[in-house]
């Protein structure tokens, strides 16, 4: 069966924009790479059940979001001065597009219209900054809605997960606030399927802490695991984190290290490393499951390639198919189902 999966991009060398490619999920073959919208570094993307696509875009010396139909047709954007959000979430349920800005440290609601364009509702800027090198401001890396429909930040540059009540107008009342390990860097939380746990994918110390989730945004830290081998000695920073939807597996992707860190969910949710493999490329940013998971497909910004694993359902672990498919400057992956002819 074909699948259509789609790339988000810096464009600084290679890359104009949006691509597409189809994934053939019985081989574990990507062909077919084309170019859906011309645009300026739109490097996160959220499809809407309705297949709007909203990205992240810049235009000049101003960023923001643009909402697409499903033809890739321009509908809107709402721009504002400065560089464009690193995140965009969708919630079916409220209509909302939430997007977190990295560079001001901002956090973004927007109303999904039936037409598909973007209402600006609220914004709300964080401050305060941590001791690394790269917190010398709040960065804002993740704006989603917990399994309770609170909204959630990760903020990098204040070590933070931060929970805000979200009313019908878009206004946001900060509700609880969980504190993690001083220089991690917060930067991306996934949810497991059933049980009152999160795991949070802390940027600059490379970890993973595992945290109960005790509902109305209230946190407990739980225990903490490395991404990384035991005698790695360079840099890296940790980026995307996906859990199987099984709640059986985690993965996590290192930018440095250049690899995958695998984990097994044992007991109450606690971690156990099975496989740290490779991604044969520079820079893994972004990576996804297949839609059937059968599959992991990994993009690299610097290096201009997907790698495609193998992924075994029952034992979790990885197996490279090949790392050869272009990709130019991609740093988000992101499925929506379509039929093909076969």
């Amino acid at each position: 069966m074909l699948e259509t999966v789609y790339f988000g991009t810096y464009t600084k060398k290679e890359s104009q924009g949006i691509y597409a490619a189809d994934f053939d999920s019985t081989t574990g073959e990507l062909s077919d790479l084309r170019l859906v919208v011309k645009a300026e570094n739109p490097i996160y993307l959220a499809f809407s059940e309705d297949d709007f696509l909203y990205s992240a875009i810049a235009q000049g010396d101003k960023g923001g979001i643009a909402s697409f139909d499903q033809q890739f047709t321009l509908l809107n954007q709402v721009l504002e001065d400065g560089k464009p959000p690193c995140y965009v979430a969708y919630n079916a349920k409220r209509h909302l597009v939430f997007s977190a800005n990295y560079h001001i440290g901002e956090v973004l609601v927007y109303q999904e219209e039936k037409d598909g364009c973007l209402t600006l509702l609220n914004k709300l800027a964080h401050h305060d900054s941590g001791p690394h090198p790269n917190q010398s401001s709040a960065h804002i890396h993740f704006a989603n809605l917990t399994p309770d429909r609170f909204l959630l930040t990760c903020d990098s540059g204040t070590d933070t997960v931060t929970c805000y009540d979200l009313n019908e107008a878009g206004k946001l009342t900060e509700i609880a606030t969980y504190q993690a390990q001083t220089g991690a860097g917060c930067r991306h939380i996934v949810f497991h399927p059933f049980l009152k746990i999160a795991y949070l994918a802390c940027k600059l110390n490379s970890t993973v802490e595992v945290l109960i989730y005790d509902g109305y945004g209230e946190f407990e830290h739980y225990e903490t695991h490395s991404t990384l081998p035991q005698d790695y000695q360079g840099d890296n920073a940790v980026a995307a984190i996906r859990i199987s939807p099984d709640g059986r597996f985690l993965y996590v992707s290192n930018r440095g290290h250049d690899s995958i860190a695998v984990f097994k969910l044992i007991g109450d949710g606690q971690l156990e490393i099975l496989q740290i493999i490779s991604t044969s490329g520079k820079m893994p940013r972004d990576f996804s499951l297949t839609p059937d998971t059968n599959h992991l497909i990994v993009v690299h910004q610097e290096s201009n390639n997907a790698t495609v694993f193998k992924r075994d359902q029952a034992t979790g672990l990885l197996t490279e198919l090949y790392h050869d498919f272009y990709v130019p400057e991609a740093v988000c992956i992101t499925f929506r189902k379509e039929k093909h002819a076969s």
